[in-house]
């Protein structure tokens, strides 16, 4: 592709060379640069692409873009822009063949409840036979197939590629979890969204590498609605006006506020060995009783969100309505096959934050124990530590202290300063370092109507030791381990 071309939606001046010239590839890490691509100088927190250039030009790269005055060989086409991020999105959109005209795109944004929401929206939407891949904590999911990221919004080049993959694959609609760092860093600029959802907003992702208060963190997220046709709010939150000021696409809301468009009533805990969800009630632009497989009252905003934006594509109620009740989002308060009667999740909660927030939504369900097991990450600050064992201590009727990544520390030692939280509460624990033995050691002591969660590992499946990463996944031990008692 000529680099014109790949330049047609930006805006740009040539400090030197030839436009016209061939490009084979559009490259921003220079490890990964080819003859004959473009090689465009990210600045980022860490890290100045422009630090690369004589790198990239001995790999072969045969034009720059850049957003500062550089030295470079005469054969060299040389573009200057303002943002070096906001030309990449756009040259990604061309190189790639403008995917998202072929998709119907969804983007979340919010703090909380974007991964959840998006396996919601995919298992409606597969209901109705509507091939659907997602992009997110989880990584670009297509089929059965993970691609793994480094961020929960992958760089503009990974998600255009990615999205010509899904075209290419017979997809028809993609779902992405639109981080605030994602629109801050243009990552999903040159997309018009067909839908863009606002789940909630709280203090996170505060610091110098992220957002520098929460004035700007709000502002970031209230960038999709400048850049989708159709947004869908969540009325209860109290930040829903602002995140919605200045925005160019149609508004609909929901929550339980009667104001909304699409309003939650009547919600109720459900709960039965091997299923742990909740009940409710929906008027306004459907009228629907809802059961949703995924524990606690957020369930039901996600579960709104997702109602909201399905309900404008060609499905119906029981599409809805089975999508909701067999979802099932890897690593997220997720019920697993047990044989007796008793429920197991695996969650990803791994800071005392989380554990609080999925503990205390489990006791709301009032089961015989509520047993959790958990370690903490190694090389990463104690204070966390302290917390996770003084929450699980508080909230826990039996916590289970085992190991997590340790990566260069020592296991005995994590657990330690696991136990100076824990022992402030006066609750009862048990410690089993190795983790398989732990989880085995809650199965063999399951009682009867208990809720056990497997705490901090969530939709991994490795684990890190001593800067080596070993297969580990929580689903396959617990299968393994019942298939030895039987």
């Amino acid at each position: 592709m000529k680099l014109r071309q790949l330049l047609s939606a930006c805006e740009y001046s040539v400090l030197q060379g030839n436009i016209d010239v061939d490009i084979v590839d559009v490259i921003y890490d220079s490890r990964k640069v080819t003859p004959g691509c473009a090689f465009v100088c990210l600045k980022g927190f860490n890290v100045d692409g422009h630090k690369f250039i004589v790198d990239a030009l001995e790999k072969g790269a045969v034009a720059l873009i850049v957003e500062d005055e550089v030295d470079a060989p005469q054969d060299v086409c040389v573009i200057k822009t303002d943002n070096t991020r906001i030309a990449l999105a756009y040259m990604s959109v061309e190189y790639f063949g403008h995917p998202a005209k072929q998709l119907k795109t969804i983007a979340i944004t919010g703090t909380k409840g974007k991964t959840t929401t998006v396996a919601m929206i995919r298992s409606i939407l597969e209901k109705a036979s509507i091939k659907t891949a997602t992009i997110g904590t989880l990584g670009i999911v297509i089929d059965d197939q993970i691609y793994k990221t480094n961020n929960t919004t992958p760089e503009s080049y990974e998600i255009q590629q990615a999205m010509r993959r899904m075209v290419n694959e017979g997809c028809k609609a993609m779902v992405i979890e639109a981080s605030s760092l994602g629109l801050k860093w243009h990552r999903t600029d040159g997309i018009m969204f067909d839908y863009g959802i606002f789940t909630n907003f709280s203090n996170d992702h505060i610091g110098k590498a992220e957002h520098k208060d929460m004035e700007e963190y709000l502002a970031c997220k209230s960038l999709l609605f400048k850049q989708c046709k159709v947004g869908l709010i969540n009325r209860d939150d109290e930040k829903w006006q602002e995140v919605i000021s200045g925005h160019t696409c149609d508004i609909e809301t929901y929550g339980f506020d009667s104001q909304a468009d699409l309003v939650a009533h009547d919600d109720s805990l459900i709960a039965r060995p091997g299923y742990i969800g909740v009940h409710f009630n929906t008027t306004g632009l459907k009228d629907l009783s809802i059961d949703v497989a995924i524990p606690g009252r957020f369930s039901v905003y996600n579960a709104l969100a997702a109602i909201s934006v399905c309900r404008h594509f060609d499905l119906t109620d029981k599409d809805i309505l089975d999508g909701l009740n067999e979802v099932k989002v890897k690593g997220r308060v997720e019920a697993v096959p047990v044989v007796g009667d008793y429920t197991i999740l695996i969650d990803y909660a791994h800071n005392a934050l989380s554990m609080e927030n999925i503990l205390t939504t489990l006791k709301e369900y009032n089961p015989n124990r509520l047993v959790t097991m958990f370690g903490a990450g190694g090389n990463r600050p104690k204070d966390r530590r302290y917390e996770m064992g003084e929450v699980s201590g508080r909230l826990s009727d039996l916590s289970v202290i085992t190991e997590d990544n340790s990566r260069f520390e020592d296991v005995m030692d994590i657990i330690e300063d696991i136990k100076v939280g824990i022992n402030k509460t006066g609750g009862e624990y048990v410690v089993i370092p190795n983790r398989v033995d732990a989880i085995r050691y809650c199965i063999e002591n399951a009682q009867k109507g208990d809720i056990i969660v497997l705490a901090g590992k969530g939709h991994e499946d490795y684990q890190e030791i001593r800067g080596v990463k070993y297969h580990m996944d929580e689903r396959e031990i617990i299968a393994d381990i019942f298939d030895s008692l039987s």
